[in-house]
């Protein structure tokens, strides 16, 4: 096990029971209905009134901003987007809709008092020029107020562009730690989807690999998104805790 004091957030990819039940197992949520279709602000301060102090929220940020609307998952979204907002969504776009889901996404996270913000993207957003100089103008000119950004990208980026956008915009590199490597190790934020697939349940001894896999003296983060996400969680969180 490793030794020194870090700190480490385990919870799941979104409430996998009531939150009632869910606080007292778990230290942290990464949530989802944010990605979809963001929730009443009222909402989610009464999710955060009703958490333990200690408990924290991360938000996955609003879809406009990282997919474009010809993704499946733009069926789950209630507003109806006009032409031109359609034309604009997705991809970190210079444009206004992206602008108004970042303030969406920024208004939740402040409401759930959220200190990380994921952003996922899509497969098909590709390492093109065009889409680096949108991520460039993006994050370059939002304000962070006390943010830290996640970025997860899928579409078959080169590791070593990954790691220069990173470091070039303080950006968190999100991984499936059993599938890849993060190119920020002091600094994880780590999701995991079931090695063959949503299905799969964790063995112990992968859950314990999982554990040497974080910094010691660092703040990591572990979200579980398999079909028995809060059971895993719930035994890697008594790994973690045994450990230290």
């Amino acid at each position: 096990m490793r030794q020194g004091k870090s700190s480490v957030k385990v919870g799941c990819c979104g409430f996998r029971s009531s939150r009632d039940s869910y606080y007292p197992l778990l230290s942290a949520v990464e949530v989802q209905h944010t990605f979809y279709q963001p929730p009443q602000i009222t909402t989610l301060e009464k999710w955060r009134a009703g958490a333990p102090a200690d408990f924290e929220f991360a938000v996955k940020a609003w879809q406009l901003i990282t997919h474009q609307a010809s993704s499946p998952t733009y069926r789950r979204l209630k507003r109806v987007l006009s032409d031109e907002e359609k034309e604009g969504a997705g991809s970190f776009r210079p444009s206004r809709i992206v602008k108004e889901a970042w303030e969406v996404t920024r208004a939740c996270a402040a409401a759930l008092g959220a200190r990380m913000v994921l952003f996922q993207c899509p497969a098909s957003f590709q390492p093109t020029k065009a889409n680096v100089g949108n991520m460039r103008k993006f994050f370059g000119k939002i304000e962070r107020e006390g943010l830290s950004f996640c970025w997860e990208p899928r579409g078959g980026w080169p590791r070593e562009l990954v790691k220069a956008l990173c470091d070039e915009l303080d950006l968190r590199h999100v991984v499936d730690p059993f599938s890849d490597r993060t190119v920020t190790p002091d600094s994880c934020y780590f999701r995991l989807h079931g090695r063959k697939g949503w299905r799969y349940v964790y063995e112990d001894g992968e859950l314990e690999e999982l554990t040497s896999m974080l910094p010691e003296g660092r703040e990591s983060y572990v979200f579980f998104n398999n079909i028995r996400m809060l059971e895993d969680a719930v035994r890697f969180k008594a790994m973690v805790e045994a450990g230290e």
